[in-house]
């Protein structure tokens, strides 16, 4: 801090010496110097200590300030001079001066608290080192911002899924499910550059979408540093406390019973800074419904979620953080009235449809610990340790079930996840920048099932109206494992070329490693063209927690017996994957993206829901192909912005080759000759947005269209067309009394349009969704 005084006096002196190097001093007149002294709030200064130095450094005077932040020097000969303020807790800082005679001067100096403005240049720099741990060379990147999404319809009270569907390539499914380029699920991701582990896919958003500062998602032919998950990587940068204190609440509500209520606060003091969020709600809609009704039959949700970061600057160069979050939501599955009865149950000569009362719970935490840091040049580093619990569990209608599925199954899913990831930079020179780092993750899954199932013959025909039940439970421990080494060369000013190697191992139910080279290279042919291309080499594990060991021939002779019992064990899956694409700024307000890429994979990974209870399976292909190209358009002006993405992508696989039990014999058979769609394959879709400010009006919209995913008998048919389209009005508040506030008014489906996402058939896929129907909310937020 002495220093930085010192510094900030010998610039006030250089610069009163410019000043009076053309001006003679009159020392035969003298005057008076008065002044005040406030913080960056307008808040007086006590007791300050003021200082006057003429062009030579000499003190000409010095006095301290009162109560009121107010100084007086007497006598002070007519001149230029430096008035220098130091106080405990503030930066010093220096005012010119130039008195005339008989004429009292005054100057007001203002501080900037000397902690905050350590603390925030501190943060800075380390959150450009944790930045800077983290390569994006050679893949594609679309970045969505605070800004971005305060600016869409639903703003912060959008859920993360619907985020990230306004990226290319990005394709919308039941469920909340999301689809990147060809891939189902295989999503990353990263909080603050930590891997959180995923969790057992459900219904629900185990993130909140208030949280981000800033999420990029990463796709194509990624570095080496990322493995795992690759189809995206998710990588979210939380807000912090770092550069001030506040927060805000907002109440959200509408169509369909719905009422939303939000909080959020972050600040700092001293070198400890944080960031807590929590949100409830609860609405009609929890589920895609299964028929074009807009009110649809027992599908009430309750959803919460909390969120928490703190760190604290341990010296300038180095910080702990502390992350934790939590989601728990519980759903009631939608009904289809008018369903006719398969099953006859003892005691039960009728049941109606509309009353089955199935139900899942989910459950999400997880909490990390890092230590980064760096050497203020060439090295930086973090460590973190992290543990992730998970749990699902679907409870049937255990009579309605039976009528209708002849099997009554309650099935828990609960995993736990702990590890290490530690990765670090180190810029050797100019040209190359060295990276390396290592995962390690143990994970202990635990399934158990009670399933009511009716006696049958060998073709499943039930040969008894009483039921009985079948108990089974299992559980299995598993490790994952990896180390990889990056050098990121900068060939010249236009070319930089990011090569490395990744090795990946697993232990779960197989045992498997691969060692996978990556290579990436942009390509800066003018300042306003940038062309990237990649390389990688995959190997993705499947996800071990959905991933049941129960024995199949424990239901040979009931009606849920399988027709094919063969059940190999489910494979990581090892793909090549090449990416081509090309960037040009047109002008300063529109930039123009297009992309290519090819994957061809063995033993490709999908994801079906098969059974009764809604709990995914993954199974393999042998054989996997999926290409695509995506456009991308952003324009902003002033206070227009506008974007449009469109995707083309094929996916497709052919040979079931593991967990076969699931298919039916005739299906599994044509697969296994024939190259067929993945279910979530779909042809084109599309995102598209924008915004305009009108004073203090924003008007606003986005959508997204897709032309259907797949249907019918081994996927070879198709959904029809779909369109979705979302319009809000913003207005933005600045009262005397009240502050701060926003209030939007939200038309989901604007133009009215019903559409299925699926119809109940397809691979892996068990009833109708349909998409949101129109809907009217309204939101209040207030800042303080």
């Amino acid at each position: 801090m002495m220093i930085h005084r010192s510094l900030i006096a010998h610039a006030a002196l250089v610069s009163f010496a410019m000043i009076t190097a053309s001006q003679a001093r009159a020392a035969d007149a003298d005057t008076t110097l008065n002044g005040t002294v406030k913080d960056m709030a307008g808040k007086p200064v006590g007791h300050a200590a003021v200082v006057l130095q003429d062009a030579h450094g000499a003190a000409a005077g010095h006095t301290t300030t009162d109560a009121d932040g107010h100084f007086e020097l007497l006598h002070v000969a007519t001149g230029t001079y430096a008035v220098t303020v130091t106080a405990p807790g503030f930066a010093a800082a220096s005012q010119i001066a130039t008195t005339a005679p008989a004429r009292p001067t005054s100057v007001a100096v203002v501080l900037n608290k000397g902690d905050t403005l350590d603390v925030q240049v501190n943060a800075k720099r380390l959150a450009e080192a944790r930045n800077g741990l983290l390569p994006e060379t050679g893949s594609s990147i679309y970045r969505i911002t605070q800004a971005d999404i305060a600016a869409m319809p639903q703003g912060q009270n959008t859920p993360l899924n619907q985020v990230l569907l306004q990226a290319p390539g990005v394709a919308d499914d039941s469920y909340g499910q999301l689809h990147v380029r060809g891939d189902h699920a295989d999503l990353q991701y990263r909080i603050n550059g930590i891997l959180i582990p995923e969790p057992i896919s459900g219904f629900g958003q185990s993130l909140d979408t208030r949280i981000i500062e800033q999420v990029n998602l990463l796709t194509g032919a990624l570095p080496a540093e990322y493995g795992y998950r690759t189809a995206g990587i998710v990588d979210i940068r939380t807000k912090s406390g770092d550069l001030g204190n506040g927060g805000s609440i907002d109440v959200y509500g509408g169509s369909h019973q719905t009422i939303q209520t939000s909080a959020d606060v972050y600040g700092s003091k001293g070198d400890f800074s944080y960031f807590f969020s929590g949100s409830l709600g609860e609405n009609n809609l929890g589920i895609e419904a299964p028929t074009a009704s807009p009110s649809p039959i027992h599908d009430h949700t309750r959803q919460g979620n909390a969120f928490g970061y703190m760190s604290y600057i341990i010296n300038p160069l180095t910080r702990v953080s502390v992350m934790f979050g939590t989601t728990a939501n519980q759903f009631q599955i939608p009904n289809t009235p008018g369903l006719t009865p398969n099953f006859m149950l003892a005691g039960v000569p009728s049941f109606d449809s509309a009353n089955l009362n199935e139900t899942q719970s989910e459950l999400n935490n997880f909490a990390v610990v890092a230590l980064q840091g760096t050497n203020g040049g060439a090295l930086d580093y973090q460590v973190a340790l992290f543990t992730r619990y998970t749990r699902t569990q679907f409870n049937p209608d255990p009579v309605g079930d039976l009528i209708f599925n002849g099997v009554a199954s309650q099935d828990f899913h609960s995993d736990t996840a702990n590890g290490l990831q530690a990765d670090t930079t180190y810029r050797l020179n100019d040209h190359h920048t060295l990276r390396a780092g290592v995962l390690f993750q143990q994970e202990h899954a635990t399934f158990w099932d009670n399933v009511s199932v009716f006696p049958a013959d060998a073709n499943g025909n039930q040969t008894s109206d009483v039921p009985f039940t079948l108990s089974d439970s299992s559980s299995k421990t598993g490790y994952l494992y990896s180390a990889y080494i990056q050098d990121e060369w900068k060939i010249n000013s236009r070319l930089t070329l990011n090569y490395g190697l990744r090795y990946d191992g697993m232990d779960e139910y197989v045992q498997a490693n691969q060692l996978s080279p990556r290579i990436g290279a942009v390509f800066k042919l003018t300042p306003t063209t940038t062309f990237h291309a990649g390389y990688a080499r995959y190997f993705t594990p499947p996800s071990f927690e959905l991933v049941s060991s129960s024995t199949i021939s424990r239901f040979n002779g009931t009606t849920n017996q399988s027709e094919v019992t063969q059940n190999d064990p489910v494979q990581p899956e090892r793909a090549d994957y090449f990416d081509l694409g090309v960037t040009q700024q047109i002008g300063s307000d529109l930039t123009l993206g297009l992309d290519a890429y090819y994957k061809k994979a063995h033993n490709l990974l999908d994801l079906g829901q098969f059974g009764a209870a809604l709990i995914y399976t993954p199974f393999n292909y042998q054989y996997g192909r999926v290409y695509g190209v995506e456009f991308t358009a952003n324009y902003k002006h002033e206070n227009v912005s506008a974007y449009l993405n469109l995707a083309y992508s094929r996916a497709m696989g052919k040979n079931v080759n593991s967990a076969q039990f699931n298919f039916g014999a005739d299906e599994l058979a044509f697969i296994s000759n024939n190259w067929v769609f993945l279910d979530h394959d779909q042809r084109v879709t599309a995102s598209f947005g924008g915004a305009y400010n009108w004073h203090r009006t924003t008007f606003t919209m986005d959508g997204t269209a897709g032309s259907g995913l797949r249907n019918g008998f081994a996927n070879t048919g198709k959904m029809p067309f779909y369109a979705q389209v979302n319009l809000a009005v913003i207005e933005h508040f600045d009262l005397p009394v009240v502050g701060k506030m926003d209030g939007r008014v939200v038309v989901i489906n604007a133009f009215g349009r019903t559409y299925a996402l699926r119809d109940g058939s397809g691979i892996g896929v068990f009833a109708p969704q349909y998409g949101p129907y129109r809907a009217f909310y309204a939101g209040l937020t207030k800042y303080f």
